[in-house]
């Protein structure tokens, strides 16, 4: 008798224990999202280039162009730019400015670190049109990665 009476209460306490957890889960509301851009882009990437190898620059283009090809407008691009990498958007150093400007018309979007700016002496006017700026070029992959965004680092 012992033995069905512990069943018993056992089986009770299990069902009241679902019964609560269902309820609870049903009260909770949607999670709400700070992701900005969500409903328009299915894909959100953030590329760090940190190196001023022309070669990794080119290779660099051919990765957002591609992405761009097989995505179109379902994904959105940031490239970062810092340390060596600002060759990339300097006026005297680059090798990619057509091809940049042919990137950001396409809705890729180019920042570059003030950080490296500052201890490289460049200026804005030494940086390429229509490139961005950000404080810390680490600071915004952090940020972005905290948003949702997907990480990739440029380079072989």
């Amino acid at each position: 008798m012992k033995m069905i009476t512990l069943l018993t209460v056992s089986i009770l306490a299990f069902v009241t224990l679902s019964a609560s957890a269902q309820s609870r889960n049903k009260k909770q509301p949607a999670q709400k999202t700070n992701h900005v851009h969500e409903a328009k882009f299915t894909h959100r990437i953030v590329i760090q280039i940190s190196s001023g190898d022309t070669l990794e620059h080119k290779g660099l283009m051919t990765n957002l162009r591609n992405l761009k090809e097989g995505w179109g407008d379902s994904v959105e691009l940031e490239v970062v730019v810092h340390g060596p990498g600002i060759e990339l958007v300097t006026n005297a150093k680059t090798t990619q400015n057509e091809t940049i400007q042919k990137m950001i018309a396409n809705g890729v979007r180019f920042v570059v670190c003030r950080n490296t700016m500052k201890m490289r002496n460049v200026t804005e006017d030494q940086i390429i049109p229509n490139v961005g700026f950000v404080p810390m070029g680490v600071g915004e992959i952090v940020l972005k990665q905290e948003q949702g965004w997907s990480y990739l680092k440029a380079g072989f």
